[in-house]
């Protein structure tokens, strides 16, 4: 979006005059509400209690308007194992904000191994191919929002990126702003959350709680901890001081245990139905087939075991009464044979 600083330093300067004239009124620049926000979260995610906690109070924080100015609106570090929700969380917030799930700037920092990708986000130096261009993998209107709506940036799987590469953001996480290497392009992150995600130390964790779990410690009575110390320690393998020293805040994701798992099944189940509603069709499933797709959990990979669950043993049966029962509106699933069997749904 051309002029967008400007833009936007024009609207400050507008609502500062509006709100002198009208006496001590708080009124927030920012369109949306971290209650609404935080009701898409605890419906979707589901036992990261403590994460969800935390951001609601950096929601409501932003809400306020009461960050510095020379800095981006957020800077947060998800860390977790596979499948609990981290990359979820971001979409959801988006979608909560914006409207639209994809309403963010994501970049999926597995793509950016060697050390001469720092070029797809700084741009390509003076004298290389491309330099005067300024191309970079940051979408602007995601990243800088709007007046009322703040950009929302994605670093996904953070930990997988070259040492090179996250030295590139360490400006931007401290004081907003990126400079491209030839120095006619600036990108402002300053009405920006910043996200990133990263296993870093999961597996370490996990593979810790399984030797104690097989040890001696667990016969007598003592605590495998909560796996912080480990996951530090990942943490100052796999980034720079100066970098973790700029994030606001590094919230741990639990692993999702069989106490979730009906939450979980309800979640995918609603989703699913969410599809067939545009089919104008509904189902419900048997208390045998929830059970069975329950068994069938893996906590090592999270909630995507889940749905490859429906994608693979419940979603082909249903499309089939689809096509068989091209009137009916309500249907059902059930376990039969070891296999799962949908028909037109009976009172």
């Amino acid at each position: 979006m051309p002029f967008i600083n400007e833009r936007l330093e024009a609207n400050r300067e507008s609502i500062a005059k509006n709100r002198a004239a009208s006496g001590p009124v708080r009124a927030s620049r920012f369109r949306f509400e971290p209650e609404a926000v935080m009701a898409r979260l605890r419906e979707n995610i589901v036992g990261q209690d403590d994460a969800l906690v935390a951001l609601e109070s950096m929601l409501v924080r932003v809400k306020a308007d009461i960050g510095e100015e020379s800095r981006p609106l957020a800077v947060h570090l998800f860390l977790g194992p596979t499948g609990v929700g981290k990359t979820e969380t971001v979409r959801l917030i988006a979608e909560a904000i914006h409207g639209n799930r994809d309403g963010l700037c994501r970049i999926d920092m597995n793509t950016l191994a060697q050390e001469h990708y720092a070029a797809a986000l700084t741009g390509a130096p003076p004298g290389y191919v491309g330099s005067k261009e300024g191309h970079s993998l940051f979408d602007l209107d995601k990243v800088q929002g709007s007046f009322s709506k703040p950009g929302i940036v994605l670093f996904d799987e953070i930990e997988k990126a070259s040492k090179e590469v996250t030295r590139t953001l360490l400006n931007v996480l401290d004081t907003g702003r990126l400079v491209f290497p030839s120095g006619n392009r600036e990108i402002d992150f300053r009405n920006t959350l910043i996200f990133m995600t990263s296993n870093a130390g999961a597996l370490d964790a996990e593979a810790h709680q399984h030797r104690f779990r097989k040890g001696w410690r667990r016969w007598l009575g003592l605590s495998p901890g909560s796996g912080d110390a480990i996951r530090d320690t990942a943490l100052r393998r796999h980034f720079d001081p100066e970098f973790l020293n700029r994030i606001d805040q590094i919230l741990t994701f639990n692993s999702l245990t069989d106490n979730w798992l009906e939450a979980l099944l309800d979640i995918e189940l609603a989703g699913l139905n969410k599809r067939l509603s545009r089919k104008h069709a509904q189902l419900t499933l048997s208390p045998a087939l929830r059970s069975e797709l329950c068994r069938g959990y893996d906590a090592r990979y999270g909630a995507r075991e889940m749905l490859r669950a429906f994608r693979q043993r419940l979603e082909p049966a249903v499309a089939r009464a689809l096509l068989a029962y091209p009137e009916c509106s309500r249907f059902s699933a059930e376990l039969k044979d070891g296999g799962v069997v949908v028909g037109q749904y009976v009172e």
